[in-house]
């Protein structure tokens, strides 16, 4: 340890030793967002590369190289290894660079992704109406949606469904006699169409993304900092 002070290099360990963690936490928490439900596959029935959950994708991918960079960081400290730091920080302030950029981006583009969000399920609409495999898939999507959300149709209401509507009906059946059902080809289904819940959740899984990417660019200005300073520690030696 001699030439190298010691808080300073356990302080660095630790901090990237939490860092690896944040890696994990990270990846777990957009694995958990990516394989959840809540409106994925009305918003998505194919098409991957225009889904609105795309930057969860993008975290996924984030994740893991912070998980990376944490145990470079971490073996940096350990090791008094300047190479190693140095990959750590340029690592680090790439991401962080990334990041500020997809930032500025998503603010400059938010109307264009609300209004996808909206071309993409009203296009989906007529997926309710058709009989293929792959309109088949998304009704049933759909009808999942509507159980656990008490909702009927995308944008219009039951009349969504078209000439299916006998067929799903029972995802839409309203029990009750409140002002929150209707009458429909004689069935009493849900009033509320379900285009508000799907925006709902996409906004939550949003709001998720951006308390993460906040909370990670704290993280890596403390992570610059400290290996820089090790760094110079160690090059003084």
């Amino acid at each position: 340890m001699a030439g190298v002070s010691g808080c300073i290099k356990y302080s660095m360990f630790i901090f990237n030793f939490l860092f690896w963690l944040c890696g994990i936490l990270i990846l777990g928490a957009a694995i958990w967002i990516r394989v959840n439900k809540d409106g994925q596959e009305i918003l998505d029935p194919g098409n991957s590369v225009t889904s609105p959950y795309i930057s969860v994708n993008i975290l996924i991918a984030v994740g893991s190289i912070v998980m990376v960079l944490g145990f470079l960081g971490c073996c940096g400290a350990v090791r008094e290894s300047r190479c190693l730091l140095l990959l750590f920080f340029i690592g680090l302030l790439l991401i962080l660079l990334l990041q500020v950029a997809a930032g500025v981006l998503g603010a400059t583009f938010k109307s264009d992704s609300e209004r996808i969000l909206n071309e993409t399920l009203y296009g989906n609409i007529k997926l309710l109406s058709e009989t293929d495999e792959e309109a088949q898939a998304f009704q049933e999507a759909l009808a999942t949606f509507q159980e656990r959300f008490k909702c009927c149709g995308l944008v219009n209401g039951a009349a969504d469904w078209g000439n299916n509507f006998q067929q799903n009906f029972k995802s839409c059946e309203c029990t009750s006699s409140s002002d929150s059902c209707v009458i429909y080809e004689g069935k009493n289904v849900y009033k509320q169409p379900c285009i508000s819940f799907i925006k709902e959740a996409v906004a939550k899984h949003f709001l998720i993304v951006i308390g993460i990417a906040f909370g990670l660019v704290f993280i890596e200005v403390l992570g610059l900092v400290f290996s820089m300073v090790l760094y110079c520690q160690i090059g003084s030696k």
